[in-house]
């Protein structure tokens, strides 16, 4: 068994959690997820099976997109629901046009601070290790992409206004810290009060499968049929079709001389990534353009 296994996670489960899960369902071990979800979000988390696992890092690069529930007024040192309430005001002032265009302005380039309850490490340490200990330390700011925000619901009129957004965004983004970080160009304290992972790439709800629905399907041996084919979500990626020569020779892990169409040499980049396939239409891998040989080079052989 092998491909993309698209899970809808629950809540209170970790991403590990979702693996170890499965991992039980399937009896297979090799079986990885393409980015971390914290316990109290739910949503898409794609597992890769079997020999799948080799395109991970590929997937986890994808754009991921979020709805997002920001409450302002109020924050906590988690930066989302579920931490201790460090600061309050009695007062929130805020207008429509006011929010609009201060959320607009964080579409882009951005720069963030990973959260003191996060996974990245310093000096050898997980930040939330240090954080549990009540020490805080300097973190440095990372830069991530926006790539787009659609306000979906606004409630100014409560004691603790609700914005309801949805965002798309580059790996590594912090939705809780852009919640906390859009509450501060407001004026006001904020936390991000629910969050829902919408897609990773192209998989989106739809193609998701609840544990309990894997469980029944698995029992029924009818699993295998929902999985995605791994290539599938390397569509981001542009494709050359290979002869029966450069099939066999692909395989083998040799470089290929491949003659691109010129109008395309000018749009690729040196090192740019191309899926390969058979003249069946047979995933062979992928494989990465030497601008200066003019050959693909192999980087993932899938024989």
């Amino acid at each position: 068994m092998e491909g993309i296994l698209a899970v809808w996670k629950p809540k209170g489960f970790t991403s590990h959690d979702v693996v170890a899960k499965v991992r039980r369902i399937l009896k297979i071990k090799r079986i990885g997820h393409t980015g971390t979800l914290d316990p109290q979000v739910t949503g898409v988390l794609p597992l890769c099976i079997g020999r799948a696992t080799r395109l991970v890092e590929y997937i986890q690069e994808l754009p991921k997109t979020y709805e997002a529930t920001l409450k302002i007024g109020v924050a906590t040192d988690t930066e989302d629901a579920g931490g201790r309430e460090i600061a309050r005001v009695d007062q929130v002032e805020l207008g429509r046009e006011q929010v609009e265009r201060v959320i607009a302005s964080f579409v882009g380039a951005i720069s963030q601070v990973p959260p003191m309850y996060s996974a990245v490490k310093v000096d050898g340490k997980r930040l939330y290790e240090l954080a549990r200990e009540g020490r805080e330390v300097e973190r440095k700011a990372r830069k991530v992409t926006i790539y787009k925000i659609d306000i979906l619901s606004m409630a100014l009129d409560r004691a603790f206004p609700e914005i309801r957004f949805s965002v798309q965004c580059s790996k590594g983004t912090y939705i809780r810290t852009l919640c906390v970080d859009i509450g501060k160009a407001l004026g006001y304290p904020a936390v991000m009060s629910e969050l829902v992972r919408t897609s990773t790439g192209s998989i989106d709800p739809e193609q998701c499968l609840t544990l309990e629905q894997i469980e029944a399907l698995q029992m029924e041996g009818a699993l295998e049929a929902r999985l995605i084919p791994a290539e599938r979500a390397l569509a981001h990626m542009p494709s050359v079709m290979l002869d029966e020569s450069q099939t066999r020779k692909a395989l083998l892990g040799q470089k290929l001389k491949y003659n691109l169409d010129d109008a395309n040499l000018s749009t690729i980049h040196p090192n740019q990534l191309f899926t390969a396939y058979s003249p069946d239409s047979q995933f062979v891998g992928i494989f990465q353009w030497d601008k200066d040989s003019l050959e693909l080079q192999p980087v993932k052989v899938f024989s």
